[in-house]
């Protein structure tokens, strides 16, 4: 269960009231300051804000062991939304969440993010309106493939994104749309919609993407960890020595990512003369048991695990997350979790959970919506990123 220090903030109270009361973790005034560790009149206080805001509402009882029975509280179904959105080199997928970080809606738009910042926030900005249509948002939520300056919204040495590099796009998101606009690196955002879908916001976990490439993030007590350069989690380029020597797009050679990306399956299979032009293809020929493709899988796996190892040793997660579309491959599954069991402490994997992230898809969205949620008041109606969409 969630608690806040009694000297937190009002905004702070009050997101911790929307996540308890939301997860049902706590259903009445008096649960809350058990919970918070607050005085009953400053949970009373924080509660009839959100009230008079419309974010919860109150019906019926809850159960009582005698006395007077107290008022349920739960999230309003009509108040408080969240965008979301995930962009990516030809697509974008939108999201629209409440402030309880239930995922009520998605769609997927086609974009070229290599045609620069200014047409694609243009059609990301009008996708987003169109999905809010009359909604009450609070905030937008971005996750971006490349890294982020999260203090200044802006995109940093973007491999992936030419045209964007130190372009501020909250900033510039945020005048389109007439809303608070808060972004970060896709990687990040996935380990931490996964880690709020799965452990709340406590505990800690890494969430790997295996994809066309190769990234992660870092989840300590249930925040993310971006390190003092913002580069937390950048295994995609860590050198395997004596494995390969394929040049990287980061100018090293033997990355990772060179050897256990879906991108370096494909190469690979390609180099075996098999006719493939996507991951999901190499995928699909291990599912059938072809034996060159399922040893390739199960050989990226191996190596990823080997990497992910000193992390595991080294930070004692209480999970590892696979997400991407390489995590729907058992061999590939299989593959890590054996290599981290073999090369790490027995102490350090006694209660691991490594798996499958539960979120799939829209572990980003997750993400997203969470960013915001940590940096808004849920029950400003002025200056708290309140706005209701034209």
């Amino acid at each position: 269960m969630s608690s806040a220090p009694p000297s937190g903030t009002p905004g702070d109270q009050s997101r911790h009231i929307v996540d308890l009361v939301a997860r049902g973790d706590s259903l009445s005034r008096s649960d809350l300051a058990r919970a918070l560790n607050l005085a009953p009149s400053t949970v009373s206080l924080r509660v009839q804000e959100l009230l008079d805001a419309g974010i919860l509402q109150e019906s019926g009882h809850v159960a009582s062991n005698g006395g007077r029975r107290a008022r349920r509280l739960s999230l309003s179904a009509s108040r408080g939304r969240i965008l979301a959105a995930e962009v990516g080199g030809g697509h974008a997928r939108l999201g629209l969440l409440d402030l309880g970080g239930h995922l009520h809606e998605t769609r997927s738009i086609p974009l070229t993010i290599a045609e620069g910042p200014d047409p694609t926030l243009e059609l990301l900005a009008a996708a987003l309106m169109e999905l809010a249509g009359e909604a009450d948002i609070r905030g937008i939520g971005v996750a971006l493939p490349g890294p982020v300056d999260v203090a200044t919204g802006s995109v940093e040495q973007p491999s992936r994104m030419p045209g964007w590099r130190g372009f501020r796009v909250a900033d510039a998101l945020s005048r389109r749309v007439g809303l608070p606009v808060f972004v970060d690196n896709d990687a990040n955002l996935m380990a931490l919609g996964e880690h709020d879908h799965s452990l709340g916001r406590s505990g800690h976990s890494i969430t790997v993407k295996a994809g066309t490439s190769i990234g992660a993030g870092i989840v300590v007590a249930g925040a993310v960890h971006r390190g003092a350069t913002g580069a937390s989690g950048e295994i995609t380029h860590t050198r395997l020595d004596g494995v390969a020597d394929i040049p990287c797009s980061c100018g090293n050679r033997g990355c990772l990512d060179t050897i256990a990306s879906g991108a370096a399956l494909v190469r690979q299979m390609q180099e075996h003369g098999y006719e493939v032009e996507t991951t999901a293809d190499v995928l699909q020929r291990a599912r059938d048991s072809d034996p060159i493709a399922t040893t390739l899988v199960r050989t990226a796996g191996t190596h990823l695990g080997q990497v992910l190892s000193g992390v595991v040793n080294f930070f004692n997660p209480d999970a590892l997350f696979l997400t991407g579309s390489m995590s729907t491959s058992e061999p590939f599954i299989a593959a890590v979790r054996s290599r981290i069991y073999e090369a790490c402490h027995p102490l350090v994997t006694r209660t691991l959970r490594i798996e499958s992230a539960r979120s799939g898809q829209d572990a980003a969205l997750y993400g997203a919506a969470r960013l915001v949620r940590d940096r808004i008041d849920p029950a400003a109606r002025d200056g708290g990123g309140a706005h209701t969409a034209a």
